[in-house]
């Protein structure tokens, strides 16, 4: 069973293992820790088995500023993946950015990744730029696509 509750920053920890676990170029502990304040809204996915045991599967970060909402960082660790549990997250991030006002949402991915952009394309957003060279990559670099969505209140 999967239920979305808002990231704290004693869950730290938690995501930078999943942010490791799921990406080839994660973020930093400092990264996340600046990403906990008043503009940051953040929610992780938790798993909860038969025994009752808790535990965090996957999780986003976003901002609100000015009635745009960012999505920062999502992940979902691999062993939860292919269980809906992106699709949680971003219809959450939707949500809450609205909730808070935001009538633009935007987010980058990496033009590799074609797994997070058929959820982005299907949660709404199109692709509305492109930044050459912006992710590290094991052998150069690679194109990251910028995406966006527009709510009108």
């Amino acid at each position: 069973m999967i239920h979305l509750r808002p990231a704290v920053a004693a869950d730290i920890s938690a995501m930078l293992a999943i942010e490791q676990a799921a990406t080839s170029h994660p973020w930093t502990r400092n990264l996340f820790e600046s990403s906990f304040g008043e503009r940051y809204f953040n929610t992780v996915a938790v798993s909860t088995d038969s025994a009752g045991i808790e535990e965090i599967a996957g999780f986003y970060i976003g901002e609100y500023i000015a009635g745009e909402a960012s999505l920062f960082d999502i992940a979902v660790h691999p062993k939860f993946q292919g269980q809906g549990i992106g699709q949680l997250l971003v219809d959450e991030f939707l949500a809450q950015g609205e909730a808070r006002g935001a009538s633009y949402f935007f987010l980058e991915v990496r033009e590799s990744n074609q797994s997070a952009i058929r959820l982005y394309e299907r949660s709404g957003f199109c692709q509305c730029g492109r930044r050459p060279r912006y992710y590290p990559t094991a052998t150069g670099t690679e194109d990251a696509l910028l995406y966006a969505l527009s709510y009108q209140n």
